[in-house]
This record gives structure tokens, C-alpha cells and sequence, in this order.
């Protein structure tokens, strides 16, 4: 933008929510300034997968193409015994040339991505060393203000948009400090980014191991063979401990055995996990998308996956306000609908891919398990096959169809739903098995 122009948006985070919430608005011409408390990109590499539904959304910015040439497609994923038994999965190759198929790229390298892109768009800009320390508004506008290097500045704009993660100041300032209504589990989780050859094991890009004790999850997320190994530690150990118990861990749970002199980690993050959705995620002329809004665990990519969707949706509506074909009152349903698919599949299918690999005895699970009697079903029945990766999509939504004027734009296309056609078959079909 120019130094005249005042952003019809303003969008509080540059992580990956914000620069593609960004770049959607600006290649519509629609003014937009995004703000970040930090001097740079995140460099962290963090979730790693995107389902069809995000892939779709990561279309329509213009920029899978570069996502392509930089990450991969896994082939499949597996759920598996600790000794390595094959229990049942789902092969990724069967969608073939879907323009939609899931795509593994870590999430610093989607960043810089965006971030080009967004750069090359004369109606946005991207201030950082913004810190925002406060927010108001009125029937006119809404505004923060911000700490930077230079002192203290105020910026207004009609709408404002929360994409700042998990400690977002935007939610904390509309509900409080501790207004963030969810669980945090007991469970300890440590993540791992870890050089060593699954490969050669026969195991597939993903892998989910079924163990009271020792259950992990070992999923490529780089065409060098860089792995994402996340595993369950016992709660209640420092930093210090959970480094020392960690090749015990790998020389236990992987396969092969190995020595620490057979792999190499390059980043060990012990973390909690949580599942959490704010009271609403529009008050007024603020909004709130993606980790700002909501929580889940990253066993299955939800988090990742429907914090795009989120993305996707709230830039329909507010292009709709913009252009004058939608009220408003499309942001209510933007929160009222993006919470119901938090509530109704995000929350329970996320919550049940995690307790799927602790909360089981192995021997039993092709016997109990429901979702993976579904798997075992798919290797024979192609059809079911392909509605199983087709149920994800009932994370999207069509906010076009709440436009109040003209003709809306093209229609997101969200295929059937394996419940649709699969009466017997649960929404469950949604966990696909990656990773955030």
C-alpha cells in the first residue's frame, strides 16, 4: 500500500493464517496491513501436512504450485503394533493426480512462501516489531495499539483479524486472560525432527504405533528424509530428564533399535497439548482464525487443516462485505459455523486419533477399533477407499451462499461425505492419520 492508504483489514499475525488471510484479501484488491510482535518470519518448522480441504484453500491463493515443487505427497499412512506389525492404513497414492491431494511441506517453508507472494501485492503491507498491547471499537471502526521500535502507534481499520496463535493477544483481550474454554491433557508429548531410514523397514511416510507405554507417531516431512518422530513421555519430567530418557525412547520404540549414532535429531520439543475453542470468533469488527480460535492435539492434522479452512472462509465473507454482496451478519455465521466444525469434528475425531494410540490393548484393536476396521474395509473396496480420503472435506464450507446481492462467486465444491453415501461408515473417516 501506499503511505496514504488506510488497510480496510488489519490482520494480527504474520505466521501462515495471517500472510494467507493477507494475500487472499490483497490479490482481490482489498487493502490489508498484517502486524507480528516478532523482527522476522518463524523459523521453526512445526506442523507439516495439509488435507485436501487446506489444499484447496492453498489453491485458491495461487500458491501450490510453489508448494509442490518444495514438499512432497506421502504415499500412505499405517497404524502398527511396536514391533513393527502392520494393523491396517490407508494408501495415499489412490487419489493420483487429485489437484486437491494431501501435500507435506513444514510450515516455516509455507511461510516464506507466502510471505513472497504477499510481497509482490501493491494493496498489502507487512509491519513487524508491532507488538499489539491493547484493542477497541465502535459502530465505525476498530483499532489496536501497538509497541514498536519507533514508540507507540494506534491502527484502525473496519475489521481486525486475530491470526496470533495460541497466546493470541486479540482473544485475550476481547475474553480475558484465561477466558479459553477446553482441556489440556495429562499426556507429555515430546516432538522431534530426526534423520533416520524407516525405509528400509518397509514402513510407509506415516507411521502410528499402538502402545500403552511407548505409542509415537514417525511421519516424513522432507524429500531429504527428515522425519517427524512425536512420542509420549511419562508427565511431570523436566527438560533436562526427557533429553536424558530419549535414546532409552528411540532404541525402545523404533525399528532397528538403533544407537544414538544411527540417527540424528535436529530439534527435540517437548510440549503439552491442548483442546480448546474460544467463546466466539467474531466480536463486533474483530474476528479470529486458525490456533487464535482453537486448539486440538496434532495426531491427524486437524489443527493445521482447519485452521486454512478457517482461512478460507472468513476471506469469503469479508470479500463479500467488501464488494456489498454480503451483510455484516456473515461474520456470525462464520463463527457460528467454523464452531460447529470445531465441536462436531475437529474436537472428538482429534481426541480420538490420540487416544486410539495409548488407550488400547494392540493385540485387540483390529477387533475394537472402528476406524481401523474401516481401513481394513478400504483395502479391498477402492470406492469406500476414495470416500475415506473424501470425508476431511466436511471441514469446508460454502459462506458464498450467504451473500445477500448479485451473483456469488464460484461455489466451493465439497463433494459427499462418506456418512453421505456410507450411511453406516462414521464421520470418523475424516482422521486421515498425518500430522499437524
Amino acid at each position: 500500500m501506499t503511505s496514504t492508504t488506510k488497510p480496510w483489514v488489519v490482520i494480527v499475525g504474520a505466521g501462515p493464517s495471517g500472510l494467507l488471510l493477507g494475500l487472499m484479501l490483497a490479490k482481490k484488491g482489498i487493502p490489508v496491513q498484517v502486524l507480528d510482535a516478532a523482527h522476522k518470519l518463524d523459523e521453526q518448522p512445526r506442523a507439516t501436512h495439509y488435507s485436501p480441504p487446506a489444499i484447496y484453500e492453498l489453491r485458491r491463493a495461487g500458491v501450490v504450485d510453489d508448494l509442490r515443487a518444495a514438499g512432497f505427497s506421502p504415499n500412505g499412512v499405517a497404524w502398527r503394533k511396536l514391533d513393527g506389525t502392520f494393523l491396517a492404513g490407508i494408501d495415499g497414492t489412490i487419489e493420483g493426480d487429485d489437484p486437491d491431494r494431501m501435500l507435506c511441506l513444514p510450515l516455516n517453508k509455507l511461510g516464506r512462501i507466502l510471505y513472497d507472494h504477499l510481497s509482490r501485492q501493491p494493496s498489502a503491507t507487512v509491519s513487524w516489531s508491532h507488538k499489539v498491547v491493547s484493542l477497541g471499537q465502535d459502530e465505525e471502526k476498530a483499532w489496536v495499539h501497538v509497541e514498536t521500535p519507533q514508540g507507540k502507534k494506534t491502527l484502525e481499520a473496519p475489521y481486525i483479524v486475530g491470526c496470533d496463535g495460541a497466546n493470541s493477544q486479540i482473544r485475550r483481550s476481547l475474553f480475558g486472560d484465561k477466558e479459553f474454554p477446553g482441556k489440556t491433557w495429562d499426556e507429555q508429548i515430546v516432538a522431534t525432527n530426526t534423520y533416520y531410514d524407516f525405509s528400509r523397514f518397509g514402513w510407509y511416510d506415516t507411521n502410528f504405533i499402538i502402545h500403552p507405554e511407548h505409542w509415537f507417531m514417525a511421519a516424513k516431512i522432507a524429500k531429504d528424509g527428515l522425519y517427524r518422530i512425536t512420542y509420549g513421555e511419562l508427565p511431570g519430567l523436566t527438560y533436562e530428564q526427557l533429553r536424558e530418557r530419549q535414546p532409552w525412547k528411540f532404541e525402545t520404540m523404533l525399528p532397528g533399535h538403533p544407537k544414538s549414532d544411527e540417527y540424528r535429531i535436529v530439534n527435540f520439543s517437548p510440549y503439552r497439548i491442548h483442546q480448546r475453542l474460544a467463546p466466539s470468533m467474531r466480536v463486533g469488527r474483530f474476528c479470529l482464525a486458525a490456533d487464535a480460535a482453537h486448539l486440538c492435539n496434532p495426531f491427524g492434522g486437524l489443527g493445521l487443516t482447519g485452521g486454512i479452512v478457517d482461512i478460507g472462509g472468513l476471506y469469503d465473507c469479508l470479500a463479500g462485505i467488501y464488494e456489498g454482496l454480503a451483510d455484516p451478519s456473515i461474520l456470525d455465521k462464520y463463527s457460528e459455523i467454523r464452531r460447529q466444525k470445531y465441536n462436531e469434528v475437529v474436537n472428538p475425531i482429534s481426541s480420538e486419533n490420540l487416544v486410539r494410540l495409548f488407550g488400547q490393548d494392540p493385540d485387540k484393536a483390529l477387533e475394537n477399533d472402528d476406524f481401523l476396521k474401516m481401513c481394513k474395509r478400504a483395502e479391498t473396496d477402492l470406492e469406500f477407499a476414495h470416500q475415506m480420503h473424501a470425508g476431511v472435506n466436511v471441514l469446508k464450507h460454502d459462506f458464498t451462499q450467504y451473500y445477500t446481492r448479485q451473483s456469488a462467486p464460484e461455489k466451493i465444491q465439497t463433494g459427499h461425505t462418506l456418512s453421505e453415501k456410507h450411511p453406516d461408515a462414521p464421520v470418523q473417516a475424516a482422521a486421515v492419520g498425518v500430522t499437524d
